[in-house]
């Protein structure tokens, strides 16, 4: 278990667009597999590996992360000191004043008043069940100035992707979505290294007026410092696209995911929201899905993600899709390969059909 280490999670990416999904809130609140929004996969693995000190980085849209965050309790991180912060934009600083689109200010005060030794920095569309102690052991061992995660998905999840190639497992080149990568070497958005050298990167980039901080900002230095990788092997899900977004939920229908995911010996944290069961009643017919707390079902839902809350009616038939918290689908409706966001009503005998690269996708609080 670490116990010289802080988290960084980076809530958002300008570069990473689910469409009407990311309309009213940040990439890292966007719900995922029925009860779970997205940051809470790193943010766990970041609990489990014994990192008790978390800044989640905001950059815009945070209201519905900061409801589902709240104090942190449910991570355990409501504490007297260290614990969970939101870290918003437009934070002042003792070195500039004037609000920037991502205030990296407001970072560097955040670690300013930290103790720890080491920092690891996340990006928070990956979806998996990672430990960073090995981790952050093996930056240690080594010596390197900064130490890079990857595994070896190349660009198969599409664009955004940071190629990296090593030699004697030392970083010497980087790509930004290569059409044919020279290595199938790709970060898996996380880097761990000292509170001082990240200290140190974001002085300089204040300096220059710099305002745009992620883990690519740190990688590019490879010029600069030694950047060593530590290859992942854990089962690993990339949401870079609504077609990622929706491919990655389908695939928690598969029980080898979905065991990776949330039967090992390091649980996934979220929200806690008392329900009762779901009910299932007479014609209904459900096969190959989650269905979550608190649903009424009475139609037929095949291969689809039902989240806490929904009601399916008589004769409606919902295929291969995502529908979210609160959502009322009425008598008769069909859907196949459709988003549904919450608190959404499909009125009855309404069809609505896409694709699982183009999925129809209908926005939170919406009647169709």
């Amino acid at each position: 278990m670490l116990t010289d280490a802080m988290g960084i999670i980076i809530a958002d990416n300008s570069r990473i667009q689910l469409g009407e999904l990311n309309v009213e809130r940040a990439l890292a609140a966007t719900p995922f597999g029925g009860r779970y929004r997205i940051i809470d996969f790193m943010l766990s693995s970041m609990v489990n590996s014994g990192v008790k000190h978390v800044g989640i980085l905001a950059e815009t849209k945070y209201s519905s992360l900061m409801d589902h965050l709240g104090t942190g309790s449910h991570w355990d991180l409501d504490r007297l000191q260290q614990g969970l912060r939101i870290i918003p934009p437009y934070m002042q600083s003792e070195f500039f004043r004037s609000p920037s689109p991502q205030d990296i200010n407001g970072l560097y005060d955040f670690l300013k008043h930290s103790v720890h030794m080491y920092v690891i920095v996340a990006e928070s569309n990956i979806v998996s069940n990672i430990s960073f102690t090995q981790f952050v052991k093996e930056h240690e061992k080594s010596g390197a100035d900064v130490t890079a995660m990857y595994n070896h998905d190349s660009n198969s999840f599409g664009a955004p992707n940071i190629s990296l190639t090593f030699e004697d497992n030392r970083l010497v080149d980087m790509m930004i979505d290569p059409l044919n990568p020279t290595s199938d070497c790709s970060s898996l958005g996380a880097v761990v290294l000292s509170r001082t050298l990240l200290m140190d990167l974001l002085t300089q980039a204040i300096a220059r007026g710099d305002s745009l901080f992620n883990t690519e900002f740190i990688l590019e230095k490879y010029r600069e410092l030694t950047i060593r990788g530590y290859e992942n092997n854990d089962m690993t899900l990339r949401i870079n696209s609504l077609a990622t977004y929706f491919s990655a939920s389908m695939r928690l229908l598969e029980i080898d995911v979905l065991h990776k995911l949330f039967k090992s010996e390091n649980r996934i944290y979220t929200k806690v929201k008392n329900e009762s069961p779901a009910r299932y009643f007479k014609d209904n017919h459900v096969s190959n899905s989650l269905i979550s707390d608190g649903c009424d079902i009475i139609g037929t839902v095949e291969n689809s993600l039902i989240f806490r809350g929904v009601n399916v009616g008589k004769h409606s038939k919902i295929s291969n899709c995502i529908i979210m918290q609160d959502s009322v689908i009425m008598e008769g409706a069909e859907l196949k390969n459709v988003i549904i966001d919450k608190d959404s009503v499909v009125r009855s005998g309404v069809r609505l059909q896409g694709s699982p690269d183009y999925p129809v996708v209908i926005r939170k609080g919406v009647i169709v």
